[in-house]
């Protein structure tokens, strides 16, 4: 990462440098501006408010004002005021994305060397640590570029020093940093992939990425072949990597840090590129079906977080890695299949095929026999028809486990949205040549019958949830000032690790 933190403990009037970064709101009716800062003098203030009384800047969220060679603050030439919005409000995720529109001005004019005045946030209370990991995970996750390919890269280090007044302040700070950071590497390396393109990225190159990651990190990664994919009889899965050029693979990443817990355990549709098959899509905006692997990428970076962060919890991931193409031997509607646990598919549209390449992996997943099974997928398009980009839908008939999803959901800043699945959807994918069909002919409720239809591959005794990223997986950057514009997000692992939390 471009970003370096070190921890300073000083008073604001003894320390010197080329720009200070200031959190600030904005209070009353008259709007004054509010920075609640041991050490800032009262003339510091009032410098400072007389310098923003005529500007935009109103101390709101995503709020930013860089003011260059001001001597507002004794000894620093620059300062960066940043919005934080309501301080009654406040909490981890405005922190997140407050730190990330700090960095954005940094870069933006240049700055190399920042001091971020800590303690100018609203720490105090029970999530003074939660608030204190907003702080650095928004500049490490807005760090990262999706500009992976360009042939000139920007790769200038800023270094970031965090001023606390108190020694205490800041040895507590460092151990919540190091956290940070484990979490954000693991997020910005599933981005990598998620934005690697379908030449770049394929099963056999997702498999090794996923294999050299782990290293070191106590993470066992094996990799099913697709002699051992068709060994297993997961022939709904190999089905759809016929029509490809390059063989599916099956990656299984297992932590173990629980001793004789039972596992829990994630599973991601690993899809490297995704042209529909027999039933092609349209050519336009094709070239995002890149990103139809980030639940598999997601799963990936959640486990290799959950390793480096030792938690007291036994973890499975599986992701099972394919390409969709419409080669001579690819699924064709009407083609009917054989999934792992016997039953039988009718595929009628072969642009349906996330749910196909993760139904034997839910079948395997089934019978490790974990306390739960979540997947993630870029399942539907009409998840975002139904919640756009701003929540991830998820699905599950397990209240228990439903309750958890939310309470992690909310920890991590992530924001889920709890969709229906009724027995009536799960008539609609009732098959007349097979078991079940891919696809229903009834309008409407795409995302439902996508989760139904998983349900038919997971035992009914273990709870299970199915989240459909397909509206928050990549592109979110105008909604989220910590994630890229354009670029994969790695969405919901944030939400993943938090779960995973709760059963240590």
């Amino acid at each position: 990462m471009a970003v370096e933190f070190s921890f300073l403990t000083k008073s604001l009037n003894s320390v010197t440098g080329s720009t200070l970064v200031l959190f600030a709101s904005s209070t009353g009716k008259d709007k004054k501006l509010a920075i609640s800062l041991k050490g800032l003098s009262k003339d510091s203030l009032a410098n400072l408010s007389e310098l923003t009384s005529d500007s935009p800047f109103k101390g709101n969220i995503n709020d930013g004002l860089f003011l260059r060679g001001t001597p507002a603050v004794e000894g620093f030439k620059n300062i960066l005021l940043i919005g934080i919005g309501d301080l009654k409000k406040s909490n981890h995720e405005s922190i997140r994305r407050a730190s990330a529109v700090a960095l954005k001005a940094l870069k933006a004019h240049g700055v190399q060397d920042a001091t971020v005045a800590a303690e100018s946030l609203p720490l105090s209370g029970k999530d003074k640590d939660s608030k204190l990991a907003g702080l650095f995970e928004g500049f490490y996750l807005a760090d990262y570029s999706s500009e992976l390919f360009k042939s000139k890269k920007e790769e200038k280090t800023i270094k970031v020093s965090a001023l606390f007044s108190l020694a205490s302040a800041a040895k507590s700070a460092q151990k919540t940093h190091k956290e940070s950071f484990v979490l954000c590497e693991s997020i910005n390396f599933s981005r990598s992939l998620g934005d690697s393109p379908g030449n770049k990225m394929n099963p056999l190159i997702l498999a090794d990425s996923a294999k050299k990651a782990a290293q070191g990190t106590g993470l066992k990664v094996t990799v099913w072949d697709e002699a051992r994919i068709k060994k297993e009889k997961m022939g709904v899965f190999h089905s759809v990597s016929l029509g490809g050029g390059t063989e599916p693979r099956l990656i299984i990443m297992e932590y173990k840090g629980g001793g004789s817990k039972k596992p829990i355990c994630y599973v991601g549709k690993g899809l490297t590129f995704d042209s529909g098959g027999i039933c092609i899509k349209p050519g336009a905006g094709m070239d995002e079906m890149k990103y139809d692997m980030c639940g598999g990428a997601n799963v990936i970076g959640a486990m290799l977080a959950i390793a480096k962060l030792k938690l007291k919890v036994n973890a499975i991931g599986i992701v099972p890695a394919s390409e969709n193409m419409p080669g001579p031997m690819a699924n064709k509607p009407g083609d009917i299949v054989t999934a792992r646990n016997g039953k039988t598919v009718e595929v009628i549209n072969t642009d349906a095929e996330g749910r196909l390449i993760l139904s034997d992996a839910l079948v395997y997943a089934s019978e490790q026999e974990p306390q739960f099974i979540v997947d993630a997928a870029t399942l539907t398009g009409a998840m975002v028809i139904a919640l756009g980009d701003t929540h991830t839908g998820f699905f599950s008939r397990d209240e228990k486990l439903t309750q958890k999803i939310k309470k992690a959901a909310s920890s991590a800043g992530e924001l889920v949205w709890e969709m229906p699945m009724h027995e009536e959807h799960s008539k609609d994918m009732k098959g007349a040549y097979a078991d079940l069909q891919n696809v229903t002919a009834r309008k409407g409720a795409g995302s439902a019958h996508g989760a139904v239809f998983l349900a038919e591959f997971v035992d009914p005794k273990i709870p299970w949830a199915h989240f459909d990223i397909a509206g928050t997986a990549w592109n979110t950057g105008h909604r989220v000032p910590y994630n890229n514009a354009k670029g994969a997000s790695g969405c919901m692992i944030r939400t993943f690790v938090e779960l995973a939390k709760q059963y240590t």
